[in-house]
């Protein structure tokens, strides 16, 4: 299940959405490539938190070939946005992608386990989860110390093509509904219906 509203209304949307060369190149590579992204107006909705937030350290884990970095990178004005990835290859193209889109002097990019290298970085304003879902609660519960006071959690894919609604037989969808339900008894939080689910969160003071 790729839409979870009508896909006439997903491609309504989309149409308002208006983006430059860069995304529209990066759009076409995840297609041909069947390389799951946040997709568009995923990727507007983690600009306009960026641009509201005005964070200075977003920390990403599994940040594939850079679509939802862009986002970030686009919208981030006196901060830095740590890309993680645990292939080269991914961080080398979003190195091409955001070298296109001179946005490199926002980022810096991490080749190895996400939530390991994440443990690093203290202060973080946003934290975006898209790394292997099974991983969602340990990443979580390994770096919610590092958030600065009113971080904010950003996960994606959450809804797990609606699986988690009867997650016994699904592992990941198991540890899906579990995240959800620790962040939502933790955290101010949403799930928005958007592509496959993303999670918003935000520390309570």
């Amino acid at each position: 299940m790729e839409f979870l509203v009508n896909p006439n209304v997903e491609r309504y949307i989309n149409s308002l959405l208006k983006v430059d060369n860069v995304v529209e190149e990066m759009e076409e590579y995840a297609k041909g490539r069947g390389f799951p992204i946040i997709g568009r107006q995923g990727g507007y909705l983690l600009y306009l938190i960026t641009k509201i937030k005005k964070p200075k350290l977003v920390v990403e884990l599994g940040s594939g070939f850079g679509y939802s970095g862009y986002w970030f990178a686009k919208g981030i004005t006196d901060g830095k946005v740590v890309m993680i990835d645990y292939l080269q290859e991914n961080l080398d193209r979003a190195r091409e992608f955001l070298g296109k889109a001179k946005l490199l002097d926002k980022v810096e990019m991490r080749v190895g386990d996400a939530v390991q290298i994440g443990r690093e970085y203290k202060g973080i304003d946003i934290l975006f989860l898209d790394l292997e879902k099974a991983r969602y609660m340990e990443a979580v519960k390994s770096l919610e110390e590092n958030l600065s006071e009113g971080g904010i959690i950003i996960a994606d894919n959450v809804l797990f093509q609606g699986k988690v609604l009867n997650s016994k037989n699904d592992r990941k969808a198991k540890v899906l509904d579990s995240f959800n339900r620790y962040i939502h008894k933790h955290y101010d939080a949403t799930i928005l219906p958007v592509r496959d689910g993303l999670l918003i969160a935000t520390k309570r003071l």
